[in-house]
């Protein structure tokens, strides 16, 4: 294993105990310098630092205590952030469930979690606050937060135990977006989101007098700690959004943004609004892009490069892993869409079938380790037992190789191999082919069961709006590009492909799309 750049080792040493630390610093040392802007307010890291203490206060009259499970309805905003500050500090968990969660999923999480209380903020969502009316959450208009409203109090919900080790003490339970198959409950602790937060947002190289978009959903591990925490631990200034707008985004670029981060799904919003407005990105001050949370393609990396005049970072990560396990290093980019090597303190193993290590450049299963892994799913041991080995490395369930220099490339998720008259296809592949055609905007592929126990690709089209595409066109386009048995020997054209809130492409829905349209 490469030894530790000396920041990296610093930054590890010095973490501190609890996330909430991280504010009280901050707001002693630089109390005037910019923390968070909204489309209404402009606070300072005092202000925040009044706020958190505001929410406090809140939470400690709606009976809520160390231990128990707060579960906040939400989108991007001060209300958010400053409930999931003050959570932290008073050792609550936090269930952060994105608002544009249907009904059900709402439910679902709710029941598994059994959280103390259910808080709404219903002043930037109105999701929020359609869930809230079917919890009878009564509305609070409270000075520093805003609009909220809050549920019943759930009386024989029982406290979890607390921890004065910020290894073992909870500060948040995220649910998987599903995107292959039912949401787990993921504990990440206090010191895997500061690990995140200090070392990947070290190698990213965020300081303090940098301006940090913030439109991703920071219900899902991505934003929150890559995003908001890195910002966080850089006394950096976070710049929020309920969520992302292509026009908001360019107009929040010319106004001063330095670091641009989001999902591949995210950029690819931003080129189709320039080709369909004719839209122009003036002179700017940003300095990093990146993008991560779903395998990026060489076609929207070089077009956001030849847009902003800067290279497109890349990274891996899963909600399981808090999340980065691998990124690009700033002033060290690449030209192809590899993630780069493990960020520092974090290993990484390619396993084969008999989970024995492969060599490089050899496909496998990715194998993490560190202290980026979750302490584990909730109330569910046994699949946690099957995540993560006695030695603790997590079976991520993602396909990838390492090259002979260390470097991560993707190769799709395991679940999604397709395995074509006995050649193995990987989606990326095709997927990254399919990407490049001007006329594609989004494309995912997918195995279907065949004729002889054989599998098809089949390939999922949201096509750029207003031009016209056809199926001969792309049978044509990838002929001259793939081999035969990696060919999709269907299309399907979609208005707009399902996604998760954060972009991510929801591929275990478009088999049923599939099937319906045949």
């Amino acid at each position: 294993m490469r030894p530790e750049p000396r920041q990296s080792v610093e930054r590890m040493a010095s973490l501190p105990n609890r996330i909430s630390d991280l504010l009280w610093d901050w707001a002693a040392w630089t109390p005037r310098s910019p923390a968070l802007i909204d489309s209404e307010h402009f606070w300072t890291y005092g202000d925040l630092a009044t706020a958190v203490r505001s929410a406090e206060a809140f939470l400690i009259t709606l009976s809520i205590r160390a231990g128990d499970r707060l579960m906040v309805v939400n989108e991007n905003g001060r209300a958010t952030i400053s409930l999931f500050l003050a959570a932290c500090n008073l050792d609550v968990w936090i269930v952060l469930a994105n608002a544009r969660l249907s009904a059900a999923e709402i439910a679902a999480i709710a029941g598994h979690c059994q959280p103390r209380r259910i808080i709404f903020t219903v002043e930037v969502s109105a999701e929020a606050a359609a869930h809230a009316e079917i919890y009878g959450a009564k509305l609070h208009d409270l000075p520093w937060l805003g609009k909220l409203a809050a549920g019943p109090l759930h009386e024989v919900a029982e406290p979890e135990p607390v921890h004065a080790s910020s290894e073992e003490q909870v500060a948040a339970l995220l649910y998987t977006s599903g995107t292959t198959g039912a949401p787990k409950g993921v504990m990440l602790t206090h010191r895997n989101l500061l690990f995140n937060a200090a070392i990947a947002g070290g190698v990213r190289g965020c300081v303090c007098n940098d301006v940090v978009y913030g439109a991703m959903p920071i219900s899902h591990v991505s934003a929150l700690a890559s995003i908001f925490l890195s910002s966080l631990y850089a006394g950096a200034c976070f710049v929020s959004f309920p969520r992302f707008a292509p026009d908001q985004c360019m107009r929040e670029i010319t106004r001063g943004l330095t670091v641009l981060q989001g999902v591949p799904a995210m950029y690819s919003r931003l080129l189709a609004h320039i080709h369909e407005t004719g839209a122009s990105l003036g002179p700017h001050r940003l300095r990093f892009t990146w993008a991560g949370g779903s395998p990026l393609t060489q076609g929207v990396k070089q077009a956001i490069e030849k847009l902003t005049g800067l290279p497109l970072h890349n990274g891996y990560g899963t909600s399981e892993t808090s999340p980065s396990i691998a990124t690009t290093r700033f002033g060290e980019p690449r030209s192809d869409c590899a993630v780069g090597p493990p960020i520092p303190f974090v290993e990484v193993r390619i396993v084969g079938n008999d989970e024995q290590p492969l060599g490089p450049d050899e496909v496998g299963e990715i194998w993490c380790r560190g202290p980026n892994v979750m302490k584990g799913y909730y109330k569910a041991s046994d699949m946690t037992a099957k995540a993560i080995t006695a030695d603790g490395w997590l079976r991520t369930g993602d396909l990838g190789k390492l090259d002979t220099e260390g470097t991560l490339h993707l190769c799709g998720r395991s679940k999604e191999l397709i395995i074509r008259s006995g050649f193995n296809v990987y989606p990326i592949d095709v997927e990254a082919v399919l990407m490049t055609h001007p006329k594609v905007q989004q494309v995912a592929v997918i195995g279907m069961p065949a004729a002889h126990g054989n599998e098809e690709v089949v390939a999922f089209i949201q096509p750029v709006k207003d031009r016209s595409l056809t199926q001969g066109e792309l049978a044509a386009f990838c002929a001259e590009r793939l081999a035969p048995y990696k060919r999709p020997s269907r299309y399907v054209f979609c208005g707009a492909l399902p996604a998760s809130p954060t972009g991510k492409i929801l591929k275990h829905r478009l088999a049923t799309i599939a099937s319906a349209q045949a």
